[in-house]
């Protein structure tokens, strides 16, 4: 399934700081998905569940079901008390994936120690069907999360593969997809360009709508095993210029040209 990943309107919702007066909403975010027929919306750490009251969860979850959406969630750190309340959000939400990103301390947790973590967490994620996917981060490369794949070795945790963010990690997107891809169970699909410094110092990557970088996006998919269903959430790193109020404009128009490629050239 074709889904959005909320980080295709960091600047629609707000940013470290720069944050809109009247910042994107979750329900909005769900009618725009609609407006592009996609089936999915993954509500990930910049637009958290924490930012509704109870009232509004479950306003929220009714929401989706009245438009026919699939709800994934995500967060960015494995506290054991975030993790038990993002399953209790995806009970109300029905959501079956929970998308986890290693950051800061938890990428120095040593492997057998987090793995244990993990597994201690699966009973309750079972109890309400949901899968946990540790999406390989900025800094948490391809091998030491694939390690951490090995140690867990349960159906029910698997990688959120993000074909760009290991670069950050010190490794091209080829590398990082070869490793991963056989525990994927959800993906991230963006795209990137490498520029070169006019004076040749050097060079900066920036992001893309899909189809329009470096990205193999054709070669990601085949790579993605075949013995299950993983679905496609769009994001993009869309550069925030001069005229943040021009970039939220521009979220809106990257997202239909990705959605496009993706449906016209990728068949997804």
């Amino acid at each position: 399934m074709l889904g959005l990943g909320s980080y295709s309107f960091r600047w629609s919702v707000g940013h470290k700081g720069l944050v809109p007066k009247v910042p994107m909403t979750h329900a909005q975010m769900l009618d725009v998905a609609t407006e592009h027929g996609l089936g999915l919306v993954q509500f990930a750490d910049n637009i958290p569940m924490e930012l509704l009251n109870a009232e509004g969860v479950q306003d929220l979850a009714a929401k989706a079901r009245g438009l026919g959406l699939v709800i994934e969630l995500g967060t960015q750190n494995f506290k054991s008390e975030e993790m038990l309340r993002y399953i209790d959000y995806a009970r109300i939400m029905d959501a079956k994936i929970l998308r986890v990103a290693l950051d800061g301390p938890d990428a120095k947790i040593p492997v057998p120690e987090l793995a244990k973590a993990f597994r201690d967490l699966l009973p309750q994620a079972r109890d309400v069907g949901l899968r946990i996917a540790v999406e390989n981060h900025f800094n948490y490369p391809a091998p030491r999360l694939a390690q951490l794949m090995r140690e867990i070795d349960e159906p029910d945790v698997g990688v959120c593969l993000d074909v760009a963010n290991s670069i950050c990690a010190g490794e091209w997107p080829t590398e990082t997809v070869a490793t991963l891809a056989p525990f994927a169970i959800n993906l991230h699909l963006k795209d990137y360009d490498i520029v070169p410094d006019p004076y040749g110092v050097g060079f900066a990557i920036y992001g893309t709508p899909l189809g329009q970088g470096r990205t193999d996006c054709p070669a990601v998919l085949d790579a993605l095993p075949k013995d299950r269903e993983i679905n496609v959430i769009i994001e993009h790193w869309l550069p925030k210029g001069d005229d943040i109020e021009q970039a939220r404009r521009v979220e809106h128009i990257w997202l239909a040209q990705s959605v496009a490629y993706a449906r016209d050239t990728l068949g997804l």
